[in-house]
């Protein structure tokens, strides 16, 4: 473009910048969560389906997962943890730690092309608490990213109470969920997945390489509701 009293050529304006709350809407997409018979599991396809998601939960056993959805009602379905993974469009790891890796390994091509949400916390216990253990590859959702190089694998959901998810009484979930992740618009799928659940908000909170402190961060948080007989959360300020 030429600028009439000069003849120079000016500048190309700058497109505005993203609201970042501006979000895609991800109602019709479907959710498996593997892993989905266990506390943390069946908390988070219990809310996602309350709020009208399409939930499958897996299990190794399918008769398992069928029994869990059943009880969890509000449409969730149950399937082993491959037919789970392959009929998601976004699989939420949420197994335990110990067999994290080696359920990753087998459902790797499954998972292949899906976006997968790890929110899986590294813990070991003692007399002393909890405590985050170390990691070879930094974090669970890093492990995640180095066995499932097809996958677009983001972190979420590490910080919220089993027990506050499963209870129907309990209208909103007031806290906020951190994502992390390497592609932004893989994120803001992740953060309007948690929106979808009232009074959660998903924020932001890096790339991969910083899912470590997160994860680890659910050790204080148990210290927290061991003194206070809580179920605590995170909010984030001034955003």
């Amino acid at each position: 473009m030429t600028n009439a009293d000069d003849g120079k050529t000016a500048a190309p304006a700058k497109a505005p910048a993203k609201d970042p709350w501006e979000l895609p809407d991800v109602s019709g997409l479907v959710v498996g969560v593997l892993g989905g018979t266990g506390d943390q599991g069946r908390g988070l396809a219990y809310r996602l389906a309350r709020a009208r998601q399409q939930v499958i939960i897996g299990s190794r056993a399918a008769d398992r997962a069928r029994s869990a959805a059943a009880e969890l009602g509000h449409g969730v379905e149950g399937a082993d943890n491959a037919e789970c993974a392959r009929r998601s469009d976004i699989a939420i790891v949420a197994v335990p730690w110990e067999g994290h890796a080696k359920i990753l390994e087998s459902l790797r091509d499954e998972l292949a092309g899906k976006l997968v949400v790890d929110c899986v916390n590294p813990l070991g216990f003692d007399k002393q608490g909890a405590y985050p253990l170390t990691v070879e590859e930094g974090s669970a959702a890093q492990q995640a990213a180095a066995l499932l190089p097809d996958s677009r694998v983001t972190a979420a959901f590490h910080h919220l109470s089993a027990v506050l998810l499963q209870n129907p009484e309990i209208e909103e979930i007031d806290t906020d969920v951190m994502v992390l992740g390497e592609v932004r618009a893989d994120t803001d799928i992740v953060q309007a997945l948690a929106a979808r659940i009232p009074g959660m908000r998903g924020v932001f909170a890096g790339r991969l390489r910083n899912a470590h402190q997160v994860e680890s961060l659910v050790a204080n948080l148990i210290s927290v509701n061991r003194r206070y007989k809580a179920h605590a959360g995170l909010r984030v300020t001034d955003v």
